[in-house]
């Protein structure tokens, strides 16, 4: 069975206020001391990965953490360890008078902080207000491939339902204290980025490395890590890495978007094995997918990846569902993905929950709060 891994990206905030707070160096310091354990401790395998693999990372801003799971087979195992690391980032930052919460953007104003490092200050140089302005959260999903044939097969397959995974995780409908009116925003600041969004059929790994190489002899990007396709060959793992979701509120929703990630590369790998050739669709309309998903959520109506016409979300995730129901069901995931899917449907996503809860209580702040300790449910 392929594995999975997933990368999330939270906003640490004031535990009072829900302002972002740029506390990302303190907690890393306080993570890896904690890792560290007292002097002399003994190292237990199951509680420590290795040094080279830190579970938390720096990320571009500094009111952002990012941690990263660890390969998983088993979606009971993913959340189970997806849990304990949201708990883990918000005990280091209680420390600090902070907590975190899994919101794509920042419902209240901030100015975001970039952090120190030769990276970020030359990409704060390199393109200027796109890189101040981009304090996001994501949701990074790792799938196991056998080759890198076989991971541009699936790239080449996937693209068209991609934006079905943007549609389910949004969470962004606030942007500097206002309603964005769409429900991932995230998606479309990400998408300033020139190296960011949909490709083109690639059809053979040689031509998807020649066009990484292409992009990086440009001078514009700094290396092969700002490749922003919306899913990539990972420069550092046997994996493909989709990119598009946003971080979700709840963490059952991180294992749906895993669960439907994997049978999307499963059911693409199958296709191009049978020699069924990838979808024609052009990279305009690719893009109009991603906007009407970002825009609508599970709130209108989406483009179908198929036809690419407009189409119920309701009728579109039971497309998706049909599409890769067999490598569902195989993994034995089929009915935690049918069941959560339509929690999502009738409830909606964490861009609902978020204007609801600001209906209800006429506070960003108070709102904030929520998603905080939402952030951490289990």
């Amino acid at each position: 069975m392929r594995t999975v891994g997933v990368e999330e990206e939270l906003l640490l905030i004031d535990r009072e206020s829900g302002e972002p707070r740029a506390l990302s160096s303190a907690v890393l310091a306080r993570a890896a001391k904690d890792a560290a354990g007292p002097p002399g401790a003994e190292r237990h395998a199951d509680d420590y990965r290795d040094p080279e693999e830190e579970t938390f990372e720096k990320e571009l801003q500094g009111q952002q953490l990012e941690f990263a799971t660890q390969p998983r087979t088993g979606m009971d195992s993913l959340m189970e360890e997806i849990v304990r690391w949201r708990s883990e980032a918000a005990r280091h930052a209680g420390d600090l008078g902070a907590t975190v919460a899994a919101l794509a953007t920042s419902p209240l104003p901030v100015s975001p902080s970039v952090n120190v490092g030769s990276r970020y200050q030359w990409m704060e140089e390199q393109f200027g207000l796109t890189t101040q302005e981009q304090l996001t959260c994501g949701c990074h999903v790792h799938v196991s491939v056998d080759s890198d044939d076989e991971g541009v097969a699936v790239l080449d397959r996937i693209r068209p339902w991609l934006s079905t995974l943007v549609a389910l995780s949004a969470n962004s409908p606030y942007w500097q204290g206002n309603d964005s009116l769409y429900s991932s925003y995230r998606s479309r600041v990400w998408g300033r980025w020139p190296m960011a969004g949909p490709t083109q059929i690639f059809g053979s790994a040689a031509r998807y490395e020649e066009q990484v190489e292409d992009m990086v002899a440009t001078g514009v990007l700094r290396d092969r890590g700002m490749i922003y396709f919306d899913a990539r060959l990972s420069h550092r793992y046997p994996t493909v890495e989709i990119r598009v979701a946003d971080v979700c509120l709840e963490a059952s929703t991180t294992v749906l978007i895993a669960a439907l990630a994997r049978a999307l590369v499963e059911t693409a790998a199958r296709e191009w094995r049978a020699g069924s050739p990838p979808p024609a669709h052009d990279v305009s309309l690719l893009r109009l997918a991603a906007w009407r998903a970002a825009r609508s959520g599970l709130e209108d109506s989406l483009l179908d990846p198929v036809t690419m016409r407009p189409a119920p979300c309701g009728e579109v995730m039971a497309g998706l569902l049909d599409h890769v129901r067999d490598a569902l069901e195989e993994a034995g995931d089929l009915d935690m993905v049918r069941k959560r899917m339509a929690d999502l449907l009738e409830h909606g996503t964490g861009a609902r929950v978020q204007r609801q809860l600001l209906d209800r209580t006429g506070s960003l702040s108070a709102m904030v709060a929520e998603c905080a300790r939402r952030t951490q449910a289990t």
